[in-house]
């Protein structure tokens, strides 16, 4: 599941009442621990890194702080040329080596039972928390940005490609054996600035990767992606992640057989009783059929999910057969 370290978990929170976030995130004995809690819990087949998509910025010369239940801050907000220009490109290694002690410890731990998958965020999103400086309901500072200076916002975009490339490459060597591309706020876009904004610089770290690694599977979400669904193959990707809003049958229509897919249950059908989990889990893979398709959520599992709904969701997937 999306987020599937974390907040539900009572285990988890017991941590997070010692450590904070970024501690958490880049201390590999809690961020291993944080990971490995729902896999000893519940056997999914895959366990993700506990990390954030924000935590390369560091590396790239860009401070910015986690707020619990505020979420990341970024200040100053990236808005001008002196700026970009002053924008690093990573060096993993030397800014991010607690990654490979992560992904490295996680594949020994699981011993072959899960695949282990590595995340990161994608240059439109990370943008869009640079250019905003914190999350924002409108996205109006970058759009503004997009529309007045478009040649600053691109000059942002293509580095963050090339630097989101090169942690791609480093997560895969380090152990993850699938990475996952975040540009959840994609979806904020129209499917033309879509095209203009997001998939080019989704394309530019996939075909870098492709360079290295093209045996790795590449899954890429983005939330509220129904208006995109006809582009977003273009990415070069294996694998869509549909959010919730997305109907599976139609997604699968339109992405075509050789995308596989990957959701798209509504994270609230777990705060409902066992009936209707089922019942709609069953449903999603039906729709989805028998082929090509990762069971998920289709965001990230709610804080208030009981621990008991999450394994009931699990156990009705793994008990599925056609």
């Amino acid at each position: 599941m999306m987020r599937q370290a974390g907040r539900y978990m009572a285990n988890y929170r017991a941590l997070r009442e010692r450590y904070g976030f970024k501690e958490r995130c880049e201390n590999p004995d809690l961020a291993v621990e944080i990971s490995l809690q729902p896999f000893r819990a519940f056997a999914p087949d895959g366990v993700i890194m506990f990390s954030d998509i924000l935590t390369p910025f560091d590396g790239m010369g860009i401070p910015f702080d986690l707020i619990e239940s505020r979420g990341p801050i970024i200040d100053p907000p990236i808005r001008s040329r002196a700026q970009i220009d002053a924008v690093r490109l990573l060096e993993p290694e030397a800014a991010l080596p607690f990654i490979r002690t992560i992904l490295q410890t996680l594949r020994q731990e699981v011993a072959g039972k899960a695949t282990v998958l590595g995340f990161v965020g994608a240059p439109w999103t990370l943008a869009a928390y640079a250019v905003e400086g914190k999350s924002s309901k409108d996205y109006a500072l970058i759009k503004q940005m997009a529309y007045s200076e478009p040649a600053l916002l691109h000059a942002l975009l293509s580095k963050f490609a090339d630097s989101i490339a090169r942690y791609v490459i480093y997560q895969i060597e380090s152990g993850a054996q699938v990475v996952q591309l975040f540009d959840t706020w994609a979806g904020q876009l129209s499917p033309s600035d879509y095209r203009r904004f997001a998939l080019p610089y989704e394309r530019q770290i996939v075909d870098q990767v492709r360079q290295v690694h093209p045996e790795t599977p590449l899954i890429l979400y983005i939330n509220h992606s129904a208006g995109l669904l006809r582009h977003v193959a273009e990415s070069g990707v294996d694998i869509i992640s549909l959010d919730w809003t997305v109907d599976m049958a139609e997604a699968r229509a339109t992405l075509g057989s050789a995308l596989a897919v990957q959701g798209n249950l509504d994270p609230c059908v777990l705060l409902g009783d066992h009936d209707q989990i089922r019942e709609r889990t069953l449903e999603v893979i039906r729709k989805a059929g028998p082929t090509g398709h990762i069971m998920n959520l289709g965001h990230g599992i709610l804080q208030q999910t009981p621990e008991s709904a999450a394994q009931f969701f699990i156990e009705t997937v793994k008990s599925f057969a056609w």
